[in-house]
């Protein structure tokens, strides 16, 4: 598979080799510089950080993904697994917004889901937000609009890490409707990057109620770093529970919603 011949920049670059390894048990720097059309140079300092950050293991000469804890897929590809699942979750998660509610959206795709049916809510609600692609489905909608701020992350598409600071701790907000990689019962909640669960956390302290959209296929599976505890949550949406998760939730006194 060769890449487009326009110069890539670093983060679609970092998108395609890890959409390469997804298709390979491992590649070699030498396979990989021929794709992108970039030195073997190049492919090495991509590889190195997208190892530091979790996102790869480095072996002699390329990089595969096997023994990456709960690899991050590119955003779009995220969108369209279990896409009815995540339909029905926001669907109900939609139904504990109150009319003039301020709420935070955060960047997974099931929390997207969510934001494409806002504007049926009546009322005027205030949305926080570190995710662009809810931004820009509400930029014109009536509801008022908050971006917290922060560094790009372009696989996300999110606002993330120390500057959003000052916006998410001067504000407080009713419902924060949170996305997580990863889920364990020992873990907690867990994400790829270190920056985003930085903001992940920030939120959760500035929130009177967490709610944690999440399908089945989030249950059991770790990520990379910790983005909050499970007693940090209040309610839980998913479609499919695991048995020993609801007994947990309800030691905890977590509300689960199930969207079946």
């Amino acid at each position: 598979m060769s890449i487009p011949a326009h110069k890539l920049l670093n983060a679609e670059r970092e998108q395609h080799i890890l959409e390469l390894l997804r298709r390979s048990d491992a590649l070699s720097v030498a396979a990989l510089s021929a794709s992108l059309e970039v030195s073997e140079a190049t492919v090495r300092r991509d590889l190195q950080s997208l190892h530091e950050r979790g996102l790869l293991v480095r072996v002699h000469g390329g990089a595969t993904l096997h023994g990456v804890t709960q690899p991050e897929m590119l955003f779009s590809d995220k969108e369209s697994k279990q896409g009815a699942e995540k339909q029905r979750i926001a669907a109900a998660a939609l139904e504990l917004i109150q009319p003039n509610d301020s709420i935070y959206l955060d960047g997974g795709s099931t929390v997207l889901q969510l934001a494409r049916l806002l504007e049926a809510k009546p009322g005027r609600l205030t949305i926080v937000s570190n995710s662009l692609m809810a931004a820009y489905l509400l930029m014109e909608s009536r509801h008022r609009l908050i971006l917290c701020g922060g560094e790009f992350r372009p696989l996300s598409r999110t606002l993330v890490g120390p500057l959003s600071t000052p916006v998410l701790q001067s504000i407080s907000v009713d419902k924060a409707f949170m996305g997580s990689i990863g889920l364990t019962l020992e873990d907690g909640l867990s994400t790829t990057d270190a920056n985003e669960a930085f903001t992940k956390k920030q939120i959760i302290s500035r929130s009177r109620q967490v709610i944690l959209l999440a399908d089945h296929s989030k249950f059991g599976r770790p990520s990379f770093v910790n983005s909050g505890a499970l007693q940090d949550l209040d309610v839980v949406v998913s479609d499919a529970v695991p048995p020993e998760f609801r007994e947990r939730f309800d030691e905890l006194g977590i509300r689960l919603i199930l969207a079946e």
